[in-house]
């Protein structure tokens, strides 16, 4: 049956599915103009269809990414899942990952009707990624992508009565670029009071200064021919395969780009002191409450994709050690195993870390923090992976069975079933109350992931000692 409400801009038609009523590809901004602050949505005349998703940003052709791109202009779009028009009911808004390079929300692991059924509104969104998204060019607005996120953020305060949500319980949710995404949103006014609860899940901890973001931008430019004050001109469909080109000779240019480079990251949140203030482990108030956690094994995926699971060699350990790890020779002497130790310091610099800072940060500013760590091992690809990246993913969807990381699962089992559940229950909770079923860490309690669940004390203590402060902001580490 055909569902017609009222929304900024005009009419919009979605459809029932079974007991859900869904939305796909409503305009939450005009289309943009490249490297632009988004501009508020264009009304239309008559009813407009709302029943597929919209049309995906120019993104890195990574895991064929830039295959699924649709050639319009429109990217600005979101999707909602309904259980109830009617009702009043917490609101949960999913900001995707993408190594802040790719990312639509209209792949099927991101299908929201499991969760809506566990009794939320349900909010995905495309924003701009790479070059567009976050390119530094002076006399441009930086963080555009972050200032997507918010259009998206306004657009449900404004909207979501109409759904059967309430705007008073907003609960924004990312993971990997995404959770990155949602500790800046924390931190930046533009944001203040937009949402009122957040999940921030493996957070990346790279934020970059304008200073290495615009000279990472001079090389994409220089990559197809360009000035940087040209990029805004230019076809916005050249702009992922020149950050791709700059992303694959990184290594190259370590001495002048640092970790970023080490770490093959083009892209990140800019603090540029206005839209971006500052870094989200500084700017936390404390006013939103915060779920926080990572993976076990977060790297583990990242290597596997490089070539190098069970091949890691004692001098690339010591390497990353070196590069990565505050306190190197603590970090060899406590994890001799070559393959093990490369995964843990990397693991902790890009993720594991970030995210146990911000639990912190966000109690010393006076809130609450609740920590977990997911330490259900996948089972898929002979379970190689443990409780690698990405695999909250599909368990906190519920879609064990759809899109890449159901690959990370394999044959959903019992198990698989049971853990999906667990983090389901949590987040949806968390949505309407506040209380994801563990107390806030400032007790030391850490909820763990697993096919036997238990709070306990935060497990990984040798990091933890190692890591006396958050990552810190990246900058050029050679200017010349």
């Amino acid at each position: 049956m055909d569902i017609d409400l009222l929304v900024t801009g005009g009419v919009v038609r979605g459809v029932t599915d079974g007991d859900l009523v869904v939305f796909k590809g409503i305009p939450y901004a005009a289309p943009p103009v490249p490297f632009a602050a988004p501009e508020p949505v264009r009304p239309w005349h008559g009813v407009r269809e709302a029943v597929t998703f919209g049309a995906a940003p120019p993104q890195s052709g990574a895991f064929g990414m830039d295959a699924l791109a649709d050639r319009g202009d429109d990217w600005l779009t979101l999707n909602v899942w309904s259980p109830d028009l009617d009702g009043r009911l917490p609101v949960i808004v999913w900001i995707q990952g993408g190594a802040y390079v790719f990312g639509r929300s209209g792949l099927p692991e991101y299908d929201g009707s499991t969760l809506a059924r566990g009794g939320v509104v349900l909010v995905t969104f495309n924003y701009r990624v790479g070059l567009d998204g976050f390119g530094w060019v002076e006399g441009t607005p930086p963080n555009r992508g972050l200032l997507d996120q918010v259009a998206a953020l306004e657009w449900v305060r404004d909207n979501i009565g109409a759904f059967g949500g309430d705007p008073d319980r907003v609960t924004v949710f990312g993971q990997s670029a995404g959770g990155g995404s949602v500790a800046a949103l924390l931190a930046m006014p533009r944001a203040a009071g937009l949402f009122h609860r957040a999940v921030v899940q493996s957070m990346p901890g790279t934020y970059f200064t304008p200073r290495l973001a615009g000279d990472i931008t001079r090389a994409c430019a220089a990559a197809i021919d360009l000035d940087p004050a040209e990029l805004p001109g230019a076809d916005p469909w050249a702009l992922p395969a020149a950050g791709d080109a700059v992303a694959a000779t990184m290594p190259r240019h370590a001495d002048r780009w640092g970790r970023a480079a080490h770490a093959l990251v083009p892209f990140a949140p800019v603090v540029d002191g206005d839209v971006l203030p500052t870094t989200p482990w500084l700017g936390l108030t404390g006013r939103v409450a915060v779920l926080v956690g990572h993976t076990r094994h977060e790297q583990r995926l990242l290597t596997a994709l490089a070539g190098l699971l069970g091949e890691v060699t004692e001098d690339q350990a010591a390497e990353a050690a070196e590069i990565f790890g505050p306190d190197p020779q603590r970090y060899r002497d406590s994890f001799p195993d070559p393959e093990e130790l490369y995964d843990v310091v990397r693991s902790d610099w890009l993720f594991r870390m970030p995210s146990l800072h911000l639990a912190q940060a966000q109690l010393a500013a006076g809130g609450r923090a609740h920590l977990y760590e997911l330490t259900w091992p996948a089972p898929g690809m002979g379970g190689v992976l443990g409780a690698c990246h990405g695999l909250d993913v599909p368990l906190v969807f519920g879609n064990l069975t759809q899109g890449q990381p159901a690959v990370l699962i394999g044959e959903p089992t019992a198990e698989a079933e049971a853990v999906s559940e667990q983090m389901r229950l949590a987040w949806t909770a968390f949505a309407t109350s506040g209380d994801p079923g563990w107390p806030s860490h400032d007790t030391g309690a850490t909820r763990l992931f697993d096919a036997e669940p238990s709070v306990t004390d935060y497990p990984e203590q040798v990091s933890r000692e190692i890591w006396h402060e958050p990552p810190g902001v990246l900058d050029l580490v050679r200017t010349d």
